[in-house]
């Protein structure tokens, strides 16, 4: 894809403000700080759980960031826009979350293209260095996470 165009500013803006919506908002608080799965099973409780408000969150999240994600990988926005550090640094957060997890929930939930499109983006070239970041630094997190559990 070429030079981001105003129509890439504009989508971005309105993904932006969509981000902002009261619900939204809640969501991507508890994806961010409360939910912190531990293996398959967290995941696919959680998956599962239809009518509970995590659950809600859940899928509002991941269709958020599938939605956004699935623009850059039809050509409709910006890739370079969509990486701004800005921008989509929540969805690899969310993303290297699941990652440990996510071949057993795929076989357990029989939905084996689950998170592949926000897969592809992490993992493209153009993602390679900011992947590497987030992965450690959520490393980081879920190593202080357990060591503060420990000494409960």
């Amino acid at each position: 894809m070429g030079k981001p165009t105003h129509a890439d500013a504009e989508l971005i803006l309105k993904l932006y403000e969509a981000r902002r919506e009261t619900e939204i908002r809640k969501a991507r608080q508890w994806w961010t700080t409360t939910f912190w799965p531990e293996n398959a099973d967290d995941v696919v409780k959680v998956m599962r759980a239809s009518g509970t408000q995590e659950n809600a969150w859940f899928r509002q999240v991941l269709g958020y960031w599938g939605m956004a994600g699935s623009f850059v990988s039809h050509g409709v926005l910006s890739e370079e826009l969509f990486f701004e550090a800005s921008f989509c640094g929540e969805m690899f957060v969310i993303f290297i979350k699941l990652e440990p997890f996510l071949a057993e929930v795929r076989e357990k939930t029989n939905n084996p293209t689950l998170l592949s499109n926000l897969e592809k983006l992490v993992r493209s070239e153009a993602a390679k260095e900011r992947y590497a970041v987030v992965s450690r630094n959520i490393a980081n997190m879920r190593k202080a996470r357990a060591e503060r559990a420990k000494a409960s």
